[in-house]
Formats: C-alpha cells, sequence, structure tokens
C-alpha cells in the first residue's frame, strides 16, 4: 500500500486516546515497570513520545519542506525522556502528549500536501535520503509500534502466572 495521508491520520489522531484508555489511573506497578536492563517502561514510552512531537516528525517535515540548501536532520535524541520527563507524573505526560499532537496535527494537515510534496527528500543522519512520505509513514507506524511495546511490557507483569495458557499467548513469547 503506498501513503495514504488520510489513513496516517487515522492512527496519528487516535494514539492520543488509545494510551490515555490504557495508562490513564493505572498503578505505577503497571506504568513505571519495564523489562528488566535498558529497556523502558509505559512511562519512558510517553516520555519518548513527546520529544519525539517536540523535536522530530514535524521539524524534518519542515525541513524538507523548506527552501534551505542544507536538508539535513539533526540527530533524534531517542533517550532524551529520561531527563525530560522527571518530576512529571504520567498524567501529565499523556496531558502533554496529547496537547502536542493536536498542534502537530494540525501543522500537519495545514500544508495540504501535494504528490510531489510527499516525494521531496530530506537527509537522515544514519540512512541517507529519505522522502516526506516516508517521514510520515515512519510517523504512523512508530505509534504503533510502541503502543504495541506498551501492551508487550504490561503483559508481561504476569507471564509467570499464566500457566500452561502461556502457549497460547504470542505477546509473552516474542521479543
Amino acid at each position: 500500500m503506498r501513503f495514504d495521508f488520510a489513513k496516517a491520520i487515522e492512527i496519528l489522531s487516535r494514539t492520543p486516546d488509545t494510551l490515555h484508555s490504557l495508562l490513564s489511573g493505572i498503578s505505577e506497578d503497571w506504568s513505571h515497570v519495564n523489562e528488566g536492563g535498558d529497556s523502558w517502561s509505559a512511562y519512558d514510552i510517553i516520555g519518548h513520545l513527546i520529544h519525539g512531537e517536540k523535536t522530530d516528525w514535524i521539524l524534518r517535515m519542515e525541513i524538507i519542506l523548506g527552501q534551505q540548501v542544507d536538508r539535513t536532520f539533526k540527530p533524534f535524541d531517542r533517550f532524551a525522556q529520561f531527563q525530560v520527563s522527571q518530576g512529571q507524573s504520567l498524567e501529565e505526560l499523556l496531558r502533554t502528549f496529547a496537547e502536542l499532537r493536536s498542534y502537530n496535527l494540525e501543522i500537519l494537515q495545514s500544508k495540504n500536501l501535494t504528490l510531489e510534496d510527499l516525494q521531496r527528500e530530506g537527509i537522515h543522519p544514519a540512512f541517507g535520503e529519505v522522502s516526506l512520505a516516508q517521514l510520515l509513514s515512519t510517523w504512523v507506524v512508530h505509534d504503533l509500534n510502541h503502543i504495541a511495546q506498551i501492551a508487550r511490557v504490561m503483559a508481561r507483569q504476569y507471564h509467570e502466572d499464566v500457566g500452561p495458557w502461556i502457549a497460547y499467548l504470542k505477546i509473552l513469547n516474542s521479543n
């Protein structure tokens, strides 16, 4: 399937409500637990999504659509949330994410992107030339990836408790 702007908006606009429904009001036993080591909790993931709303998707789109000669993206700090989110409650993070996403979708929709715009390119620091359609597609899949990650991290809390049903629970048998 080729990138479809309307379908992308369907997911991007629903992510904040999806995360709010899943996470709002739950205990820290659910929201702050991770899978061990350097893995992320639901709380960490929401902070990461906020950082992306502030420093990634829209800024990179503006670089691609802009007139500047240098279309190179600044590297994205995938771990900034560990400092930026400190001291904030999960409820605050969910609210901030929803506000930023709403604002960013207004900007995105105001661009009235054409097929030509979607084919324009910027320079990713690791991947080289990437199109706006690829960037926007990645934004959608990034959301879905982190929703799945949150569900997996939460499900693993009952890994030992499901007994023999683990054979039917793929979420507990995947990485």
